[in-house]
Order: C-alpha cells, then structure tokens, then sequence
C-alpha cells in the first residue's frame, strides 16, 4: 500500500510539473503575443503621428488659404465700397441737373423770341438774368456745356440726328449744327447734344 501511494505521489508530481511547464509556455506564449502587438502598436503609433502632423498641415494650409481669400474679399469689398462712395459724391446732384436742364432750354427759347415794344425787352432782360444766374448755378456744381458745332463727332457727347452731305466747310464726321445743347456733369455726359453731322 505504502509504495501505492508513493507511486501515486509522484505521479501527481509529473501531472503537476508538467501542468505548470504548460502553463509556463501558455504564459510564455501570451507574453510574446503582447509582445509582437506592443511592437505592431508602436509601429503603428509611430506611423500616425507623421501621419497625423501631414494631415494637420494640410488642413492648417487650407484653413490659411481661406483665410487670405476672406481678407482679399473684404478689402475687395472695402475698396469698392470707396469707390462708389466717392462716385455718389462725385456726381452727386445729377438728378436734379437733369431736371433743370429743360428750364434752361425753355429759357433759351424765351430768349431766342423777338422783343419789340419796350414791355418785352424788360421781360426778356429779366429772362436773360434768371437764365445767366441758372447757368452760374450749374456751373458751380460742375455742370459745363458740351462743344460741338464744328467739332469732330463723338458719339460719347453727341447725338446725331441728322446727317448733311460734306463740303468743304464742314469735312467727314463734323457737327455741321446744334438742335439741342449737350451738357457735362463733371467728366459724365449729362445730356449728350443732338446735332446734325457731315457724311
């Protein structure tokens, strides 16, 4: 019985050194797994952040174009701004030029009227005043008379209306006669003047 269960014994000691040889390789095993993922994890991590520092460039130099074209436009839109502001000052008042314009072309009409007693000569006096302060008026303002009779066409300024064979007086593309007086706000055509020209 005694050499039983020595036996016994020392097979429950082989089954024990071999369960724990097992675990042993078991656990040697799971070591270098962790340890093959630990190097694959460090690789990897080694790989983004130089992947991650390329894509945050990236993304700063688009951020950084945005940007430049935000800050082109608003001042695009600053210089425009400035632009038409100084154009409204400018031009300021061609409105009202306009509407003047038939006035002075009524009073000229009134002036252009034979005056034979003396009642009509002191009426057409008080015409021509209050045609001579007008113009005055608009001239201050920057309002000037288009030339034309005997300039060349310029169909920025002039308007022709009719056309008369040339001679020589009136050569090619000349304004032969004024039916309406043209009128400059400042360097813009107000009014342009309706003429006839030489063809």
């Amino acid at each position: 019985m005694a050499k039983k269960s020595t036996r016994t014994t020392s097979e429950d000691s082989q089954a024990s050194t071999t369960d724990s040889a097992a675990t042993s390789t078991a656990s040697e095993a799971t070591q270098a797994a962790t340890s093959a993922t630990d190097d694959q994890a460090e690789q990897t991590t080694a790989v983004d952040p130089t992947q991650q520092i390329t894509d945050l460039k990236a993304q700063l130099d688009a951020k950084d174009d945005q940007l430049l074209r935000a800050q082109a436009e608003i001042v695009n839109m600053q210089n425009r701004n400035k632009k038409e502001q100084a154009a409204l000052l400018k031009y300021d008042g061609q409105a009202l030029a306009k509407d003047v314009l038939p006035v002075l072309d009524n009073l000229e009409r009134a002036l252009a009227t034979p005056a034979d007693d003396e009642a009509a000569q002191q009426l057409k006096k008080g015409v021509e005043m209050v045609y001579g302060h007008l113009q005055d008026a608009l001239k201050k303002h920057g309002v000037t008379e288009v030339a034309a009779a005997g300039e060349k066409f310029d169909p920025n300024i002039h308007q022709a209306v009719q056309t008369v064979p040339v001679d020589e007086d009136h050569p090619a593309d000349t304004v032969v006669q004024v039916l309406q007086r043209g009128y400059l706000l400042k360097d813009r055509t107000l009014r342009p003047a309706m003429v006839v020209v030489a063809q």
